[in-house]
């Protein structure tokens, strides 16, 4: 009898909503766990960090100097890794600290007593350390996705990066476009599919939480929110509402022939 992979979920600095999602597989994670040996999973009570296995779900971003050590024990320990979720992609909420004048100032706003807080001045997305065999995109993820990326690579398929823009879903579901319609900021014209254009659905604008689309036009979207009268702080904050970029990349992403002529100039 063939020895069965063996998976571990590791939780960085998170709020733990995509471990959730795997919870909330119900009976789809019965027979996952019928086919795979979960050997750390701690939300499910499953313990032991340092077990070697072929895959291993990273939740959450490196913000502690513990994290840069870990993760990396992590990697050698684990044939595949894939992060799952904002923060282990792109460094998630917490990465908008990297945008402050003082990050560590942040610490004191928010603690009495911020010398007992181990935090760095920024935090990174996991592939900024390790190599990542695999992202899966979403602010949670969710289950489809995890259950998808499972079942492919049990197959010993890698899974595919769905990059497709979240427009698409809303033309095929038949939604009412809220930034055509209703003037609404929706960020589905550069956000990846994969949530179900679950906002939009409801008459609410997309901020964006699935990450970014293949060829996402960011300029162009930039100059439609100013006609709907944002004004261009509004438009950086709905830019880095989720995925939060250094001013200097955004600035080359929404005003790319102004930051192109700047540099001729130069």
């Amino acid at each position: 009898m063939a020895t069965k992979p063996s998976v571990a979920v590791h939780k960085f600095s998170s709020c733990d909503g995509c471990q959730l999602a795997l919870l909330n597989m119900g009976e789809a994670l019965v027979t996952l766990a019928e086919r795979v040996d979960i050997k750390h999973f701690a939300e499910a009570g499953v313990l032991d960090e340092d077990a070697e296995v072929d895959i291993a779900f990273i939740e959450g971003s490196v913000v502690t100097a513990h994290d840069m050590e870990r993760i990396q024990e992590i990697r050698k320990r684990s044939k595949y890794l894939i992060t799952m979720g904002a923060c282990a992609t792109s460094g998630g909420i917490q990465a908008l600290k990297n945008l402050a004048d003082d990050p560590a100032s942040w610490v004191g706003a928010i603690y009495s007593n911020p010398e007992f807080i181990d935090s760095l001045d920024h935090s990174d997305p996991i592939k900024k350390h390790v190599k990542v065999d695999f992202e899966i995109w979403g602010c949670p993820i969710n289950s489809r996705q995890i259950s998808t990326a499972i079942s492919l690579m049990l197959e010993g398929v890698m899974p595919l990066d769905e990059r497709e823009k979240l427009c698409i879903d809303c033309k095929r579901a038949g939604h009412v476009c809220t930034l055509v319609t209703a003037g609404e900021p929706c960020m589905g014209p550069m956000t990846r599919t994969g949530c179900g254009a679950l906002c939009p659905q409801f008459g609410r604008a997309c901020y964006g939480c699935f990450g970014e689309s293949e060829l996402a036009h960011d300029s162009a979207l930039n100059r439609r929110f100013e006609g709907i009268g944002l004004l261009p702080e509004q438009i950086k904050q709905r830019f880095q509402l989720i995925h939060p970029v250094a001013e200097d990349e955004l600035e080359q992403k929404l005003n790319p022939e102004a930051v192109s002529a700047g540099g001729r100039n130069e």
